[in-house]
């Protein structure tokens, strides 16, 4: 059921999430109360007791609620449902998250988005395993507005006597986890006794209706106050713009701030803030505060790379006395309060891909410190966790992260972890007894000053008689790359350009004879080569670079580096025409299993999208391809050539 009425945006919206255990009556409470507030769209009511007129059943509350099919089948609420109503004080959106034990992965969502919970127990049964496992997971979550509704009191004939044997019992349970419950809440909700008003039934109550309690809440405010949070989301490439977009979790930003980027500590300044509305004056543009919860595109004065999962936070400088980090936790390793939700048993020793805001990372655990028995509390060591237990992990990463303890950050203190793409737990982040390693991490830039040249680009430029750049060659192994630069070489310095190549194999007889061929390693010996590249492009050299790079990300990066005058070439010839080229013989090998992870085999290549120019070897012949090439760096590096020496 997702009826939603005329909500008013500018008044004040609590999400309240309805949990308990199975057939504790929640999606009765609801049904009951959307019909009791008048919330239900026109024919919705007669529509549902036409239909089970229809099939000769007795109308039931819960069908309001339970609009899947399998629902009304099965007799139980299988995935979360949102549904809007207001109040005369304000909007509420009400999340009915499922109580069944084998639905408690949808719970955990729907309660992780929620201001404020009602907790639901049936009078009669009492409280159950599930009950306290709910009410341990909403503190887990960070769910602190939480109100206890005893459901079926018609069940117990309106029992005060039962009514305060149950608030005892739970009252106690929380405080044992450190939770103080806002109010305890007797109801019958198929009788619809005390959901909007105080019922006579129920007269020795004398505390406040559930509408009346859901308008006590407080509305939380948004964490403005907290500092800057801001996880990458993507980054969008417009015109000559590189717009980073995300959803600020805390704090606030404005054009002109100073901001760093974690983990990496890499450092800019906020240029332009792409937001809404787009017809806002300059002025206004230039004072607009945007914050927490709102959708923001930024732009930096100058390029950097940035990717998704980077958490933007303003630079801590000596001044922030704060216990309340600036910018976010460095770190490998971590203390977490776990919820195990998959089939397979959580072990000492497992990898998993941990989702934090907008990351994702390959942690391994490390320990169990314990697992928690949700009934007592009690604790005992264990090396696995089984799906629907709790425990306190460490967990480690093999290069530091960016965190926030959840006490702290409430949003970004929370992660899940990922089995096959299917979440597989969730939990909170403990920082307790882990030192900050930003300071250690990141010192080597603190002490690090760019030393300005005597001699400008512009100097070096009129000198030679050409711009600087680089032609950045990829293609598979055998497609010619290399063969094209030492021709190209040839040709622009008969043309009296100042001109080089960095070749793949000669750098790595060299400057990275340290590197293997793992992801990690191809990588840095990218980075190197296109740092070096940046360094001679910026001594006035053309320089061509000839390397397999065979990932999109590694070469993103490179252009970054360079930025104005990079050319990414696209050297094509299909894996068949090198493999039958194979000048090295390393096809060969690879086939063999002499070689791992040889790109095109048995690693993968990715096709450049948007290359500046695209040669296919297989179509022409290295003269042909080599004039291609001269032809579209003479246009870029310079229009007029006048010399030609002959050697």
């Amino acid at each position: 059921m997702n009826a939603q009425p005329n909500i008013n945006a500018e008044r004040e919206l609590l999400k309240v999430a309805i949990v308990g255990h199975v057939d504790h009556g929640k999606s009765t409470f609801v049904g009951r109360l959307f019909h009791d507030t008048d919330s239900l769209p026109d024919g919705k009511y007669e529509s549902i007791v036409a239909m089970c007129e229809k099939r000769g059943v007795d109308f039931e509350y819960a069908f309001l609620m339970d609009s899947f099919q399998a629902e009304r089948d099965q007799g139980i609420t299988i995935d979360t449902s949102q549904i809007w109503f207001s109040t005369t004080q304000r909007d509420y959106t009400i999340i009915d998250a499922p109580g069944h034990k084998e639905f408690l992965k949808n719970m955990v969502t729907g309660a992780a988005q929620s201001d404020a919970a009602l907790l639901m127990i049936d009078a009669l049964e009492g409280v159950q395993e599930q009950s306290r496992r709910h009410g341990y997971l909403l503190n887990l979550l960070g769910v602190s507005q939480i109100a206890v509704v005893v459901n079926k009191m018609d069940l117990v004939d309106y029992s005060q006597a039962r009514f305060n044997e149950i608030e005892a019992e739970y009252r106690q349970y929380l405080k044992s986890i450190g939770v103080t419950p806002t109010r305890f809440i007797p109801i019958s909700a198929r009788e619809g006794d005390n959901i909007v008003t105080l019922s006579e039934k129920l007269s020795w109550y004398n505390g406040l209706s559930v509408t009346e309690c859901l308008d006590d809440f407080k509305t939380l405010s948004k964490p403005v106050d907290l500092p800057l949070r801001l996880p990458v989301q993507d980054v969008y490439k417009f015109d000559d713009r590189r717009i980073i977009a995300g959803t600020i979790v805390s704090g606030a930003l404005r054009i002109g701030d100073k901001i760093t980027f974690s983990p990496s500590g890499k450092e800019a300044v906020v240029k332009n803030i792409e937001s809404w509305p787009h017809d806002c004056s300059a002025a206004e543009k230039q004072n607009l505060v945007v914050g927490a919860g709102q959708s923001v595109g930024i732009t930096l004065t100058e390029q950097i790379f940035v990717e998704r999962g980077d958490v933007i936070s303003h630079i801590e400088t000596a001044d922030d006395l704060s216990d309340i980090l600036v910018a976010p936790h460095l770190g490998s390793e971590f203390t977490a309060k776990l919820f195990w939700l998959d089939p397979v048993a959580f072990e000492v020793g497992k990898n998993y891909k941990m989702k934090v805001g907008t990351a994702e990372i390959k942690v391994r655990v490390k320990q169990i410190n314990h697992v928690l028995d949700a009934e007592n509390l009690s604790q005992s060591q264990a090396q696995q966790l089984q799906r629907n237990q709790l425990g306190e992990v460490v967990l480690t990463a093999r290069q530091p992260i960016a965190l926030d303890d959840y006490r702290q950050f409430a949003k970004t203190g929370r992660f899940v972890l990922l089995e096959k793409y299917d979440i597989a737990g969730g939990g909170v982040i403990s920082l307790d007894g882990y030192k900050n390693e930003r300071a250690k991490l990141l010192a080597h830039q603190a002490n690090i000053t760019r030393v300005d040249h005597a001699v400008s680009l512009a100097e070096r430029e009129n000198y030679n008689g050409h711009k600087g750049g680089v032609l950045w060659l990829t293609g598979l192994s055998g497609s010619g790359k290399s063969t094209l630069a030492i021709s190209l070489e040839r040709k622009l310095f008969r043309k009296g350009l100042q001109v080089y190549v960095l070749d793949g194999d000669n750098l790595r007889h060299g400057l990275n004879n340290n590197l293997g061929f793992s992801d990690a390693d191809r990588g840095e010996n990218i980075r190197r080569a296109s740092e070096t590249a940046a360094l001679m492009a910026r001594a006035g050299f053309v320089v061509i670079v000839s390397l397999i790079s065979p990932f999109a990300l590694d070469r993103e990066k490179a252009g970054l580096v360079q930025g104005d005058g990079f050319h990414e070439i696209y050297v094509k010839a299909d894996l068949e025409t090198c493999e039958k080229r194979d000048p090295k013989g390393l096809y060969k090998k690879a086939r063999a299993g002499e070689i791992a992870d040889f790109t095109g085999i048995s690693s993968p290549y990715e096709v450049p999208k948007n290359p500046a120019l695209v040669v296919d070897t297989a179509q022409h012949d290295v003269e042909q391809a080599a004039n291609m090439l001269l032809e579209f760096a003479t246009k870029q590096f310079h229009n007029e050539f006048t010399a030609d020496y002959s050697i």
